[in-house]
Order: structure tokens, then sequence, then C-alpha cells
């Protein structure tokens, strides 16, 4: 939460003219007596109101496609498709289900339609959210609905090949596990969406992943990351961990440096954990000191660091298609906007699509040249 209040006052000092929308909405009170400069406040689930409150302090544009999804808060070149809302895991350490309730899956026609709509607005990259993209269409028992004027699921699977016909990348992020992802990693290695998946592991110990009702188990993920890896081998694999985790032991703690070293994935972040109120992991027993928790993190990231410089440093001489954010700053297949790293060069225009000849690489970032 406090990073959440940070954050709200950083973009003030910056913008000056902030609306705080979503989960941490609910506590208005709190969002007030900190920052009281904020325009607005509103919670989970009410784009009328955030709409409203942007609309009062901004001009609306008028777009033919884009007035058709409300204000666009992303550049240009690449938009947020939301396919659905809450979520049906009760993981102890989060509380989005009981702010957001259980997954409601968007109509995948509804779906299609916004990706159309920002793909002609000129959007070049789409990246797919929700609490659970795997789980798309679950609660709705995969309805069939119309894309195009063909019958199509409500599916990941199938959402995935009809995103696959825009012209667009397409990156998917937040996709546990599932047997089913499977199915999708044949349309990477064809091209038809991004070769990148954002899995949120949390753990490797069979123990500490029972603890945080996760579902999932390292052995497992390590086979099906091979099997991900033998279709695709361009594929780059993203994920989130928490260290420090209530009862969570060194022998615990090397079980997961041992996964990592063994997972060898591309892009890493970890938390240390922290409570958050009204989770249930606060009430578990064995608290680990705050500062093994920063000492666990430290040594975890610095593992991940020489693993990443590792495979960023086989780039070089290669050349990668990458989309420009901004003059001389873009990002290729690999990387996910302000999470991940980005592909530095001299030159180019926000929003065109380049190759670039890497040259240069360091534990985050390639450095190369236009072609």
């Amino acid at each position: 939460m406090q990073e959440s209040l940070d954050a709200i006052g950083e973009a003030l000092d910056e913008n000056g003219k902030v609306v705080v929308t979503g989960c941490l909405g609910v506590k208005h009170d709190l969002i007030k007596s900190t920052h009281p400069k904020v325009l607005a406040i509103t919670g989970p689930h009410d784009t009328p109101a955030v709409m409203n409150a942007v609309h009062q302090h901004l001009p609306k544009p008028h777009d033919p496609y884009t007035d058709l999804i409300g204000v666009k808060l992303t550049p240009p070149h690449y938009a947020y498709l939301k396919i659905s809302e809450g979520c049906n895991h009760r993981c102890t350490f989060c509380i989005i289900p009981s702010m957001r309730g259980d997954l409601v899956s968007r109509p995948i026609a509804e779906v299609m339609q916004e990706a159309e709509n920002l793909v002609k607005a000129g959007v070049k990259e789409l990246l797919v959210i929700s609490q659970d993209t795997s789980a798309y269409g679950v609660d709705v028992k995969y309805r069939i609905g119309f894309v195009r004027g063909r019958p199509t699921k409500t599916r990941m699977a199938e959402l995935c090949r009809s995103l696959g016909e825009l012209g667009a990348w397409v990156r998917l992020h937040y996709v546990y596990p599932y047997p089913h992802v499977d199915e999708v990693i044949p349309l990477m290695a064809e091209g038809r969406i991004l070769p990148y998946l954002d899995v949120p592991f949390q753990h490797a110990s069979p123990r500490i992943l029972r603890l945080m009702k996760r579902p999932a188990s390292a052995e497992k993920v390590l086979e099906r990351l091979r099997g991900w890896r033998a279709v695709c081998p361009e594929i780059t694999i993203r994920s989130t961990f928490i260290v420090g985790f209530p009862g969570e032991t060194e022998a615990e703690f090397s079980q997961l440096l041992a996964f990592l070293e063994e997972a060898q994935l591309d892009r890493v972040g970890c938390f240390a954990y922290s409570p958050v109120e009204g989770a249930a992991a606060n009430a578990l027993p064995d608290a680990v000191p705050q500062a093994i928790k920063e000492e666990r993190r430290a040594c975890f990231m610095a593992l991940q660091e020489r693993i990443s410089a590792a495979k960023l440093k086989a780039k070089i001489g290669r050349t990668l298609k990458v989309l420009v954010d901004e003059p001389g700053v873009g990002r290729s297949s690999a990387d996910a906007p302000e999470i991940d790293g980005v592909v530095k060069f001299r030159g180019g225009k926000a929003g065109e699509l380049r190759d670039v000849l890497i040259e240069r690489a360091d534990a985050h970032d390639l450095f190369g040249r236009l072609q």
C-alpha cells in the first residue's frame, strides 16, 4: 500500500493532475489525507467515474475508433487489452478477489471489437491483461461468440488466434501455467503472437506454494518450460517471485535459488514479502525478519542478474525487430513496457517497427544501431 501511495505522490510531482482508481480507491480517506491534491478517487470496476473525472479536466478528443472505448491512457502505439476481471484463486498473500470478486470474462466479440478499434487507431502492440489470463472463459463454460462472423469459443487459445490475425504485436500477461497454455506456443513459433509469456510462479518450494495456495509445482513448471522451448526456442519467459514469505526457511530459499538456476528465466521480478491488510497470509506463523527478507531478495536478484546478462550477451550480433517507444529507445519481442529491459540506439520515431543490429549488452538492456 505504501508503494502505491508513493507512486501517487510521484505522479503528482511530475504531472500535478492525478485520478486514483482501482483497488486502493476503496481507501478514500487514507488517499485524501496523504495526497489532498488528487483530482478524484474511484474504486475498482468504475470506468464511468474515471471517465467523468478525466473529462472534467481534459477535453475529450474526437476519434471514431477510440471514442468507442473511452480515453486511452497509454502512448499511441501500444495499449492494454483487458479480457476479464476478478479471480477464482484465493492466494493467501492477495486480496484482489475480496475487492473484485470471482472471474468475469468479457464476451470474446466485445474484446475483439476493442482490439480491432485499437489497431485501426494506430496501435502496434496489444498487451493482453487480466488477473488470470489463462482462465479466460472458464466462468462462461467457453461460450461461443462470433468474431468476424465466425463462431469462436470464449477461450484463451481461440482469442490468441483471432488477435493474431490483426497484424499487431500480441503480448500475454499473467498467464497461469495450465495445460491448455501449451496450445498457444505453436502460435508463437508461427509468428502469429509474440513469443512471450508472463507467468507468475511466485516460489518453488512445495510447502511454501501450498501456504500461498498457488496452483503449481516446481517440477511440473520445469517440465513445461522444456516443452515450450522445444516448440518455440525464441520464447521469452517472465515471472515474479516472493521471498521471505511467512515460514520460509533457509533450505526453502535455497530450493528457490536452485529452481531459478535451472529454469533460466529471461525476465524476473522479486518482492520481499510484505503483509497486505486483509490477506490470509498475515495470520501465518514464523514471520521472516525484515533484514533476512531483504538479504534474500538481494541474493535472488544477484543470481538473476547473472542469468539475464548471459542471455542478453547471446543476442549480440543478431538483428532484432524493435518497436520504437521514443527516439533512441525501443523494445524487442522480449520486452514488455515499463517492467522489462529496452533496446537503445540512435534515431527512430515513436511507433515505428525497426530492425536493430545488437552490438552490446549489459545485465538488463541491449544496445545497437538501426538498419
